[in-house]
């Protein structure tokens, strides 16, 4: 069974024992969390289609961890002008395990 849901303004197709890395939740390490928002739920040969959410539907995940991905380098550059600014960003994340499909 796979499931698409929506966190953080984007979507994810999930199934069971996935790990999914989603925009940064307030959420504890270890503890359990409830996405309600599912668009669409489906099986073999049968797909449940919200509109725009699948009724009654949740998808519930185990928080890994939350942390920080990789640094990103920006520079930014104004040719012609002798300016230039470097800047790093490191995008905050949440390690979700998908436990359970219901609906």
């Amino acid at each position: 069974m796979y499931a698409v849901i929506v966190t953080g303004g984007k979507q994810y197709r999930v199934a069971e024992g996935d790990v999914i890395f989603v925009e940064k939740l307030d959420v504890a390490d270890g503890s359990e969390i409830t996405f309600d928002q599912v668009l669409v739920m489906g099986e073999e040969g049968k797909v449940k289609v919200g509109t725009p959410v699948v009724k009654g539907a949740t998808v519930t995940g185990k928080v890994v961890k939350n942390g920080k991905g990789k640094k990103i380098n920006i520079l930014t550059y104004r040719s012609k002008k002798g300016s230039k600014r470097a800047m790093g960003h490191r995008q905050p994340y949440t390690k979700v395990e998908i436990t359970t499909i219901q609906g």
